[in-house]
């Protein structure tokens, strides 16, 4: 697959089917982090994946923080169920002291950012679907699955075969509501 078809037909998926996922391509979709772009190259990522039903469960019973929903009115968390059904979750980790910080700005979440827009596109690449989950108990996942004080958790991402048909593109802003050319338009 073309990069940029990549980019332009991935989805984010809530729905998985109960087809286990080859190690093959697993490893694809981790190499893939492997791959990215950090700060000095320091590379402060960590991933635990997770396969065993019985914890996929209890890290979806984590990712309905109430007090989140309640400000935004929903019931519950859309990814919820897709952490449970999907054969493989992903915790993505970082490590901030192995990132930068300059001026205020922690850019450990930049090198995350970078990290898991790999592993995204590597699992779509990979016939695979996934979605960033970004509410969860912090706290609790750490606890659940032994990860260090130090170390922040910054998503989730169920990763499997989709159960359904693929959802159409959502509505871009135009490039003109966000391009700046040379200086900042008003």
């Amino acid at each position: 697959m073309e990069t940029l078809e990549a980019i332009r037909t991935r989805r984010s998926v809530r729905k998985f089917s109960d087809r286990p996922l080859e190690p093959e391509k697993l490893q694809a979709v981790l190499e893939a982090v492997q791959q990215a772009p950090s700060w000095s190259n320091k590379q402060c990522w960590r991933l635990v994946v997770v396969q065993e039903p019985e914890v996929r469960a209890r890290i979806s019973a984590l990712s309905f923080v109430e007090s989140f929903f309640a400000v935004y009115g929903y019931k519950s968390n859309p990814a919820q169920k897709a952490l449970t059904d999907a054969p493989v979750v992903i915790v993505a980790c970082a490590d901030p002291g192995q990132s930068g910080d300059l001026n205020g700005q922690q850019y450990y979440m930049a090198d995350m950012g970078i990290a898991t827009q790999n592993l995204m596109l590597a699992a779509h690449d990979q016939g695979l679907g996934s979605v960033f989950v970004g509410v969860f108990d912090e706290e609790g996942l750490k606890k659940l699955l032994g990860i260090p004080a130090a170390i922040r958790i910054v998503g989730l991402f169920p990763l499997g075969y989709q159960a359904g048909e693929a959802k159409s593109a959502p509505p871009r802003k135009q490039l003109e509501e966000f391009v700046h050319y040379g200086t900042w338009r008003k």
